[in-house]
């Protein structure tokens, strides 16, 4: 063991995810397991640099394993952009005798990270976000849960189309990523996925409502990435080349809340053990990740290398069952 790392602080930064519970309590109850002190801290950096830790005990992390959200709190913060916040919040780590950070949550919050690395503070990143633009992981802490929300929505959404004979344009969320809207597409039987990722003609995706129509089909579920265009706009153009009534739902921060999946539960936990054992081994500026179903420890360089791949064999599996 490294006797170097005798305390730990977690926080949670940038956009709540499913699962970042369950990866605080894996942190918290690794380091106590392996007598290490470990310490909340509130508020992402906002809280780091004004100071706000807790002590956490094995009691403290109890029955949050199955909740949405993160117990810590989180909070963008832009001190933390400074020089100025960067230098406070390693002198708070100090003062406070910390001497490593877990940090969860994105690729901003692993830049707030690595600035604190740069200073001398062991740091471990946990990729935690539902959008799933993280190169170097298979899988983000949240996105699971995401893709399932959206999944039962939709579900619920169609009954009302089919009942009214109408085409929906469901907006969903990623950022520049398609991610979402490409597996929830597939997994709900949507006509037409639109991504930020590949260019489509909206005429194409008439021309495939309006072969729908002519088969008897008289309802439509048409996924949209907010990273692809106005939803509305899609909708009033599709509305002008078919002729269909169109109307639109913009999921929003639903597909953030609600009870991480199991998968969630499971590579947030692992992920949450993973950094305590890379701190106690002495490694620092790296990032967790996801791999072929096994975690590893990876460069945090990793999360701003080359962009995570579409998968565009998904997407034209995705269009050949969608005819």
């Amino acid at each position: 063991m490294n006797h170097k790392v005798q305390s730990i602080g977690v926080l949670t930064s940038g956009g709540d995810a499913p699962g970042m519970n369950a990866a605080i309590r894996a942190v918290v109850r690794k380091g106590i397991y392996h007598g290490l002190k470990v310490y909340g801290i509130e508020r992402g950096y906002e809280g780091l640099i004004n100071g706000i830790f807790r002590e956490m005990s094995l009691g403290t992390v109890a029955d949050i394993v199955h909740r949405g959200g993160t117990m810590l709190m989180t909070a963008r913060s832009q001190e933390m952009m400074t020089s100025d916040g960067q230098c406070k919040a390693a002198d708070q780590l100090r003062k406070q005798g910390i001497d490593a950070l877990v940090v969860i949550g994105g690729d901003g919050s692993f830049r707030g990270a690595q600035t604190l690395s740069a200073q001398g503070i062991p740091i471990i990143g946990i990729p935690a976000t539902i959008d799933n633009d993280i190169p170097g992981t298979d899988l983000t802490i949240g996105f699971d849960t995401a893709l399932n929300t959206v999944i039962e929505s939709v579900s619920k959404i169609r009954d009302t189309a089919t009942s009214h004979e109408r085409t929906f344009i469901v907006e969903v969320m990623g950022r520049e990523s398609g991610s979402i809207a490409l597996h929830a597409g597939l997994a709900c039987g949507a006509e037409s996925i639109i991504v930020p990722e590949i260019s489509v003609d909206l005429k194409e995706v008439s021309s495939k409502l309006l072969r729908g129509h002519q088969r008897g089909k008289n309802h439509s579920i048409i996924i949209v990435a907010e990273g692809a265009g106005s939803a509305w706009k899609i909708a009033e153009d599709l509305r002008l080349e078919t002729g269909f009534d169109t109307r639109v739902t913009i999921l929003g921060h639903i597909q953030r809340g609600g009870n991480p999946s199991a998968l969630d539960v499971v590579i947030a936990s692992e992920m949450g053990a993973k950094a305590v054992e890379l701190l106690r081994s002495g490694q620092s500026d790296q990032m967790t990740a996801r791999v072929s179903q096994e975690v590893i420890g990876l460069p945090m360089e990793v999360a701003y290398g080359p962009r995570k791949p579409f998968n565009y064999d998904l997407y034209e599996l995705a269009n050949q069952l969608s005819i």
